[in-house]
């Protein structure tokens, strides 16, 4: 144990690691030390081998420890190593031998279909120009599935009402046509109808969604509006524009969309970007099968 205790005084002196850091770093090799002892007594820094190292993640995870959470441990252990090689109280380095398990990323959140409905068709929106703003806002993530930033970079000029197009502009400022069908078209044309009227007696600088000092809208705007609306109509914690994006997303899959299609409408650069939802999908599938079949 001594060898840990010198390794964060170490850490501390040598290296200017946080007391939080040190103090993540002493309980997982405190954790490792504590497995050797309950494997092999005759285990000790210097006879260990990558086995011993695999082994115990594999303990580690069994136990329910997330990858994440044992690639912190694996990273304390490499830190230790390098240590110990350095003072030369070991001959050789187990870690090198050793890769984390991938962590697995989140799936994307995404709105029921029941709460899409909530959401434009039961939410009373206020009767005014914010309120048919923020409605279209929402419409226009959901019927598009345009990125949070491609949104409020939107000009009047990108919106073709006649053959239902959005000329949107990506990352890197690539350019792209989204088609839209008739919800958010007459949308579309009423909000700009009273936009116009907004803009009667002042300058037009071009811009789609307006703030309320009639400039372009940001970004922190559009995500309050977001949260707003979705708290009204879903427990899910996470609210953002994305959510919207996910939930565009997920439906055309759902309905029978191909995925390069869906591929080429989001702007994503490889297709692989664009299974995830796939993997989506059959989460939720496998949801509905474990809650119907009766032997599941």
């Amino acid at each position: 144990m001594h060898e840990i205790d010198r390794f964060i005084e170490y850490l501390a002196a040598e290296r200017g690691y946080s007391p939080r850091t040190m103090k993540s770093y002493r309980e997982s090799l405190v954790k490792f030390s504590d497995y050797l002892k309950q494997t092999d007594q005759e285990l000790n820094w210097n006879t260990i081998d990558a086995d011993v190292v695999r082994n115990f993640m594999a303990s580690e995870m069994e136990h329910g420890l997330l990858a994440c959470s044992v690639n912190c441990e694996l990273s304390a252990l490499r830190s230790f190593y390098k240590y110990l090689l350095r003072m030369k109280l070991v001959e050789k380095n187990p870690m090198r031998l050793i890769h984390g398990p991938k962590a697995h990323k989140p799936l994307p959140s995404f709105l029921k279909e029941s709460e899409v409905t909530r959401l434009f068709d039961d939410v009373e929106y206020p009767d005014t120009f914010d309120g048919l703003r923020d409605r279209t806002i929402l419409l226009t993530f959901y019927h598009t599935g345009i990125r949070l930033s491609e949104l409020v970079g939107l000009n009047v000029v990108d919106v073709n009402l006649s053959s239902g197009e959005l000329k949107v502009t990506g990352k890197r400022n690539k350019q792209r046509v989204v088609p839209f069908g008739e919800e958010l078209r007459q949308a579309l044309k009423h909000y700009i109808d009273q936009r116009k009227e907004q803009l009667a007696d002042g300058v037009d600088a071009g811009c789609l969604f307006l703030n309320n000092k009639k400039e372009r809208i940001g970004k922190s705007m559009v995500r309050t509006i977001v949260v707003h609306y979705l708290s009204l109509v879903t427990t899910m914690k996470k609210r953002s524009p994305h959510v919207l994006r996910h939930t565009f997303a997920t439906e055309m899959l759902n309905h029978g969309a191909d995925l390069e299609a869906i591929k080429e409408l989001l702007g994503h650069e490889s297709v692989a970007t664009t299974e995830v939802y796939t993997h989506t999908t059959f989460a939720d599938l496998k949801k509905e099968y474990q809650l119907a079949h009766p032997r599941a």
